[in-house]
């Protein structure tokens, strides 16, 4: 698993003491850490959900990777 959502959250609020909205880094803290955020909800989903079949884990995957269904 990547970084803890706090992490990103730390590293947002220090880069945005000195750093404008468009900040490459700054702009890449806040996609990291919304990455975090959703990796950690959908492995809570995916641990409580019962087993997947192949279909629905490729239909899931398709929506991961923002193709169109």
């Amino acid at each position: 698993m990547s970084q803890p959502a706090n992490h990103y959250r730390a590293k947002i609020a220090a880069l945005s003491r000195s750093r404008t909205p468009d900040d490459p880094e700054l702009v890449g803290a806040r996609r990291d850490h919304r990455a975090a955020r959703l990796e950690a909800y959908i492995r809570l989903a995916v641990d409580a959900a019962p087993p997947l079949t192949a279909e629905q884990r490729d239909r899931l995957a398709v929506l991961l990777r923002g193709a169109a269904a």
